[in-house]
């Protein structure tokens, strides 16, 4: 299921990141606060239980987080995202996944993994900042169901109608949070208009 995040924040935010002429600092900190942004909403149906907290004045019946959440970032641009998330969720586990795309054809190459050992009891979300022919996402979910994972979240910030149909298709139990859909894809696969490469442009390698 697609989940299309609207929020004057990000919107503007999203635009900062768009820019061409935002440098990298101003990239890396504007991903940074556009994952924290989307945490609220990629959060939302978590399940909680009942707890009893003494505070300065007496208990308190309140609630608090009922299961475990793991981030994976899929590298390296989706490291770009950790810290957001991690900020608002101090006890997330994060495990890694390392792709790259051969840029002849197309197709998603896995070359590092690793994971923590709660995948099967974690809502787990794997992060990526682009959601482009959705090759990298369909293989990186699938490796984490290899090793045991549930209850998957797909966390980009803007995707295009290829990749989100490839991931609608491949893992329809798997659902999706964008901050923006775009047009296309070009020729090359790269999202149009999008932002260009998300992990040249948060590194400020070319």
């Amino acid at each position: 299921m697609l989940n299309l995040l609207k929020h004057p924040l990000l919107t503007h935010k999203l635009a900062l990141l768009r820019n061409k002429n935002t440098d990298t600092k101003d990239f890396r900190e504007t991903l940074d606060e556009i994952a924290g942004l989307m945490a609220y909403e990629i959060t939302r149906d978590l399940p909680v239980r009942d707890v009893t907290v003494e505070t300065p004045l007496g208990k308190c019946h309140t609630q608090e987080l009922a299961m475990d959440v793991v981030l994976v970032p899929i590298l390296r641009a989706g490291l770009g995202m950790v810290d957001g998330i991690s900020n608002l969720i101090a006890s997330a586990r994060i495990g890694h996944i390392g792709m790259y795309r051969d840029h002849v054809t197309l197709k998603p190459m896995t070359y590092y993994s690793k994971f923590p050992d709660n995948l099967p009891d974690a809502v787990v979300m794997v992060l990526d900042p682009m959601l482009a022919t959705g090759g990298s996402s369909t293989d990186a979910i699938q490796v984490l169901k290899d090793n045991g994972a549930k209850t998957i979240k797909l966390v980009c910030v803007v995707g295009a109608p290829e990749g989100v149909n490839r991931i609608m298709k491949d893992h329809p139990d798997v659902q999706i949070y964008l901050a923006g859909m775009d047009e296309k894809l070009n020729e090359h696969g790269y999202i149009v208009p999008g932002l260009g490469d998300a992990g040249d442009r948060l590194f400020g390698t070319k």
